[in-house]
């Protein structure tokens, strides 16, 4: 994870929320210690966190992935195998911790392989919900690590499963 500090007009990712940019560092008292903490803003919604620096290693706090990983992300989602559990409640719960851990890379498996049971079946409603979350951090932070709009950044995705004759999800179709 991150072992550097982060600066002021940095963008970050923190896990499963998406892509934000510290807005400022601040210090606070908290019984006898001082504590500084990294105020963020996510981009999508807005939501200020408060991350203490101690903290933001455990908290899977990053700076975004270099354009030489969005590509390696893009090559995974066209060839890269994927398997996961047949057993919905174990499927659940690792597709859960892969979300947690912050890489973009294990939220593109997540994706890939919700994208592989969808093909064989109809995705239960936690699982359509945790695709559309996959969907969108997988956008949201190859967007700004690639420089591209997003809809560029989808319609790359897309061409990148279709090598594999997987179809990527729109969100109409998710809801």
């Amino acid at each position: 994870m991150s072992t550097t500090p982060f600066s002021i007009g940095e963008k970050v990712v923190y896990p499963n929320h998406g892509v934000g940019v510290i807005e400022q560092i601040s210090s606070r008292t908290i019984g006898t210690s001082v504590e500084r903490f990294y105020l963020l803003r996510i981009r999508s919604s807005s939501l200020k966190v408060m991350v203490p620096f101690h903290n933001a290693d455990a908290v899977g706090l990053r700076r975004i992935v270099k354009n030489s990983e969005a590509q390696k992300i893009l090559e995974f989602l066209a060839d890269g195998k994927c398997e996961s559990s047949s057993d919905w409640k174990n499927r659940f719960k690792e597709n859960s911790d892969k979300m947690r851990t912050g890489s973009l890379l294990e939220v593109a498996i997540v994706l890939k392989g919700l994208l592989i049971l969808a093909a064989q079946k109809p995705l239960s409603f936690r699982e359509k919900k945790m695709l559309e979350r996959a969907r969108f951090l997988l956008v949201s932070e190859m967007a700004m690590a690639r420089d591209r709009e997003e809809g560029e950044v989808e319609e790359e995705l897309r061409n990148a499963l279709s090598k594999c004759n997987l179809r990527w999800p729109e969100v109409s179709a998710i809801e």
